[in-house]
């Protein structure tokens, strides 16, 4: 597990690690296609994990705006959509890809910045840490699970998009 068992800092930490995995998409001097695939795996697992894990959990706090964790539902929807579409480009760099990626960027970095002002806020400020601590076991149990299925792969992104 990692140092800490706090949600909100396993969460911060997933963020973290995306916005270094877009740096390497980027890079035309790295792995692009591999920074892909563990983004891809990234992004599924942290957003299950949440959706099953932690975000039913806040709702259940009455400081903890409903709307602001469905919200943050429906962007992980959109990031996923954006992140199909850049798994279904052919070549790596192309003009496509590099299109795509900065819509994928967009995308999960506005649901990033905007569910670190108000989810994680809201935990921070309303929830006990000993209960930050238990969802981010389960939720740390349930992003193994996600990433042990390979829960990146494009057959698997294109499930989630379609269902």
């Amino acid at each position: 597990m990692a140092d800490t068992k706090d949600v909100v800092e396993l969460i911060l930490q997933d963020h973290r690690r995306m916005e270094d995995l877009f740096r390497r998409m980027r890079s035309v001097e790295d792995d692009r296609a591999g920074a892909l695939r563990e983004f891809a795996d990234l992004l599924i697992a942290h957003a299950q994990a949440e959706e099953a894990e932690v975000y039913p959990a806040l709702k259940r706090y009455k400081n903890i705006d409903d709307e602001e964790v469905e919200h943050g539902e429906h962007e992980h929807d959109e990031g996923n959509e954006a992140l199909l579409e850049l798994l279904e480009v052919e070549e790596v760099g192309s003009e496509e890809w590099d299109s795509k990626l900065e819509e994928l960027v967009e995308a999960v970095n506005h649901h990033a910045d905007e569910e670190e002002r108000t989810i994680l806020n809201g935990a921070r400020e309303n929830v006990a840490m000993e209960r930050r601590e238990e969802l981010g076991r389960a939720f740390w149990q349930e992003r193994g699970r996600q990433l042990k299925a390979g829960c990146g792969s494009v057959e698997n992104v294109r499930k989630i998009v379609t269902s």
